[in-house]
């Protein structure tokens, strides 16, 4: 006879088999995920270095006055975004304008002064000839005076030739050498005449020549003096401008401290714009993580502000020349005999995307998580 099994027996035989496929099946299902799992870690974690020990930087615009002055307006307020070229602060510009005006009366005297120079010049040079003409004159003159000399000469000559036969008388011979010593004297008055002539001439050539070299190689824009009284006004013009103080970059204001009324020094900071459009990361990554680590690879951003839904792709820019602790104000010590090993992070810089930066901007300070694919080589 053929025993039958107990109905126990065969509910717990059915059991034992149920649970061996389920097991069976489990195992399956672990080995898969592991296998799924090991895939996705070699094609997408391999190769691949994290931390999120990362700050966002930028390089900020601190603004300050060029000039001195009394805060009129400001119209850039805390977290605002201004664009370049904005203006963000009205100075007084009392002192300024009339600054501009007195050297635009100093240029206009130099101008003058330059035109009387030139005048004087020619003047000079019409003396010059003018003198010339009274040297001819004055030599005229002594060639007539030696012609009367040598007349006089003559006369007196021929009278005294003939002064012993009695045909002239005492008086006519008197008269004949006074006309001599007269024709001499006029002859020497007319020789002076010529040098003092020379001499007007040597004199006023003199200066004619310095008159001419004050304008000589000029010309009314050109002359010294006129050239630093423009510069002197367009100094005074460029410090009139700057009592506007206009926005350098895009950015946000940040740590204004500038009010209606004060007065600022120049050089004084009034105020911060940064540059969230040109951000970038700083990430510290640990020393034992750079060995695949090589300027130019790219990097997967994520930060809170955003979540995880917004990626940034950016490349390595560039690393550190040392740790932050091997730049502080009192380095570390480790020859204290206590020392402990502390892994150290080293800062990379990280260039981001404009593109998507200015789809979604970013803060100076943020946190970030950066990935950088060290496979790219």
């Amino acid at each position: 006879m053929v025993e039958v099994p107990a109905p126990d027996t065969a509910a717990a035989s059915a059991n034992g088999t149920r649970r061996k496929q389920l097991f069976s099946r489990l195992a399956l299902g672990v080995v898969i995920v592991a296998a799924l799992w090991a895939v996705w870690y070699f094609i997408f974690q391999v190769g691949r270095v994290s931390t999120d020990n990362a700050y966002v930087g930028a390089d900020s615009a601190q603004i300050t006055s060029q000039v001195p002055g009394t805060v009129n307006e400001v119209r850039a307020a805390g977290t605002q975004m201004v664009r370049k070229g904005d203006i963000l602060v009205i100075l007084d510009d009392a002192d300024a304008r009339l600054e501009v005006a007195s050297a635009q009366a100093a240029l206009r005297l130099a101008q003058q002064h330059f035109a009387q120079q030139s005048a004087s010049a020619d003047a000079a040079q019409a003396r010059v000839d003018a003198g010339a003409a009274s040297i001819i004159q004055a030599q005229a003159q002594l060639r007539g005076a030696n012609a009367n000399v040598e007349k006089a000469r003559v006369e007196l000559a021929r009278r005294q030739s003939i002064a012993d036969s009695g045909a002239v008388a005492g008086e006519e011979l008197t008269t004949a050498r006074a006309g001599l010593a007269s024709a001499v004297a006029a002859r020497d008055l007319a020789a002076a005449s010529v040098a003092a002539a020379q001499a007007s001439r040597a004199s006023t050539r003199g200066d004619a020549a310095a008159s001419a070299a004050m304008v000589r190689g000029s010309n009314p824009d050109t002359a010294p003096d006129v050239v630093a009284a423009r510069a002197r006004l367009d100094m005074a013009m460029l410090d009139r401008a700057r009592t506007v103080i206009r926005a350098p970059i895009d950015g946000v204001v940040t740590n204004r401290q500038v009010q209606v009324g004060q007065r600022i020094a120049a050089g004084a900071p009034i105020m911060i714009l940064v540059p969230v459009t040109t951000a970038f990361v700083d990430a510290n990554f640990k020393e034992s993580q750079f060995k695949t680590i090589r300027i130019g690879q790219p990097v997967d951003l994520t930060s809170d502000f955003y979540g995880n839904d917004v990626v940034y792709h950016g490349r390595v820019a560039g690393i550190a020349g040392g740790t932050g602790a091997a730049f502080s104000l009192i380095p570390a010590q480790n020859a204290t005999g206590n020392w402990v090993k502390v892994v150290q992070r080293l800062p990379v810089r990280i260039a981001l995307d404009p593109k998507e930066l200015r789809a979604h901007p970013l803060r100076v300070g943020l946190t970030m998580e950066a990935t950088i694919d060290t496979r790219a080589r």
